[in-house]
């Protein structure tokens, strides 16, 4: 579990889930940069991971018995810088820089910054990484976990499956595997662009134990994340269904929204149903 002083509760994780979409959208329009489709796709899935799942401690970025964290899908940099200030690992005033020349905050996650465990950003090869640090602590006696979170878009790539293929083959019970499932990839749905189903099957055929939930409901997150902890002799994976652009009306399930900073009326249109839960 997590490095905490007290255990958040499930509504508690969720009003973290709903101030990192308001302060992605605030450094999205800020910097006229990001990606907030896929951004909001993954409010509740970081929340969940930093808020009670993953065992960590901010005040000590680089402490060796920490779980490992790989954002794969690393255009949602805005959100993952989101969720890191918010746990505390910098300053949330460092956010208003995103984008920035010289910020420790720049347009995909590198390990400069605090809390990154792995630079990211050409998709496909997050994985990879994600069985190396497992590897590593099964070499050295280590208790931590591994986290990757992949894109539905990005597990196209052949190296995604290259990957699993050795995970299985090592049976990497410390590695967990998140696919945001949110059906649309760069400027189209999955589905018209190459299509990715029978997904859950494609995973259980390499070896993975396979679960899905909805990935913006917290208690349902939690309640997965926790039965993949339990699986023993091969690694797991967790397929969440979630909405590209979750939370703004007419970011919702939509694809012009992949890379797409808004104007001013947008950003306070997104802003007034931000300060609503949905």
């Amino acid at each position: 579990m997590a490095e905490m002083e007290e255990m958040l509760t499930v509504a508690e994780i969720q009003e973290v889930a709903d101030r990192l979409r308001r302060r992605t959208l605030d450094m999205v329009w800020r910097a006229q940069a990001g990606h907030p489709g896929g951004s909001f796709s993954l409010a509740e899935i970081l929340a969940c991971l930093y808020f009670r799942v993953l065992r960590i401690d901010p005040s000590r970025p680089d402490w060796p018995d920490r779980d490992r964290f790989v954002l794969s899908k690393g255009h949602a940099a805005p959100i993952y810088y989101a969720t890191l200030a918010e746990r505390g690992y910098f300053p949330p005033e460092a956010l208003d820089t995103y984008d920035e020349l010289n910020s420790i905050l720049q347009g995909h996650p590198d390990m400069h910054t605090p809390g990154v465990d792995m630079s990211s950003g050409s998709l496909g090869q997050g994985l990879s990484p994600g069985i190396g640090m497992a590897l590593g602590a099964r070499l050295r006696g280590k208790e931590f976990r591994v986290y990757v979170v992949l894109g539905d878009g990005e597990i196209q790539e052949g190296q995604v499956w290259e990957a699993a293929m050795a995970a299985s083959a090592y049976r990497l019970d410390n590695l967990v595997a998140i696919v945001d499932w949110n059906k649309i990839q760069l400027s189209d749905f999955i589905e018209k662009a190459m299509p990715v189903d029978p997904l859950p099957d494609k995973w259980r055929a390499f070896g993975w134990h396979v679960r899905e939930c909805d990935g913006h409901d917290v208690a349902a997150i939690l309640h997965a994340l926790e039965e993949l902890r339990q699986v023993r002799g091969r690694p797991t994976v967790l397929l969440a269904h979630t909405v590209k652009g979750k939370g703004v009306s007419f970011m919702e399930n939509n694809p012009a929204w992949h890379a797409k900073a808004p104007n001013e009326q947008e950003y306070l249109q997104a802003r007034t149903e931000l300060a609503v839960r949905r």
